[in-house]
């Protein structure tokens, strides 16, 4: 079995591990915009995602949408309700035409009890996005607004990011919002963050994606 690292859940499971995960659900398909599940709700399944994005977020008190993280093709989805038995914490919406593995969280709870690696596995894997939760908090303390969305653009360029030419491109369909929920600021806040940015000459927006023209200027302007 493969160590977790930046591995996908799926990929780091071994061949007979995956087939039997497979074994115990069935394929389901969403478009893009649908919730794969809702935030409060009981957290009855989990769900391996086999193909395209999903945005997980949280709505604070005041209404506002908190993004917390964009996960790919391999990975798990609504573990922590399944392992405390807690409401789902999150919503995750599909930002692209998404195909998951649905498992009830029975049957998943028992194949974890059967294969103690794969529950190492996912213990660690969930100490990993712990330890980047709290990386996301001290940047916030750290950076001012400019500095969280270098932060946040480089991430996106490291995990998505297609080079080109003219710099990286990231075609994943992240709204201002959604960066503003990701970064800790308000949109306006971003707006201008962006505005900067394009002015120094650093990216180029497009309609649903963005280029990073000069990356080592971000990597720069994010410490």
């Amino acid at each position: 079995m493969a160590e977790p690292g930046d591995v996908r859940f799926l990929e780091a499971l071994g061949e007979g591990q995956a087939d039997a995960l497979r074994a115990l659900g069935r394929i389901r398909r969403f478009p893009v915009g649908v919730a794969l599940f809702n935030e409060r709700e009981p957290g009855d399944t989990v769900h391996v995602l086999l193909a395209g994005r999903v945005k997980l977020s949280h709505a604070t008190d005041a209404g506002r949408e908190a993004l917390l993280g964009i996960r790919e093709p391999g990975d798990l989805i609504g573990e922590m309700s399944a392992i405390d038995a807690a409401p789902r914490s999150a919503t995750a919406i599909a930002l692209e035409p998404v195909e998951v593995l649905t498992v009830s969280t029975p049957a998943f709870i028992a194949f974890l009890d059967r294969t103690p690696g794969v529950a190492l596995l996912l213990l660690r894997m969930i100490i990993r996005r712990l330890r980047d939760a709290d990386a996301k908090r001290v940047e916030f303390l750290a950076q001012d607004t400019v500095g969280r969305v270098c932060s946040r653009l480089l991430e996106l360029a490291d995990r998505f990011g297609e080079p080109g030419t003219d710099g990286v491109h990231v075609d994943v369909a992240i709204t201002q919002d959604d960066l503003a929920g990701w970064t800790g600021s308000s949109r306006e806040a971003v707006i201008r963050a962006l505005r900067t940015l394009r002015e120094l000459g650093w990216i180029a927006t497009r309609r649903r994606g963005i280029t990073l023209l000069e990356v080592e200027m971000l990597r720069r302007r994010a410490v």
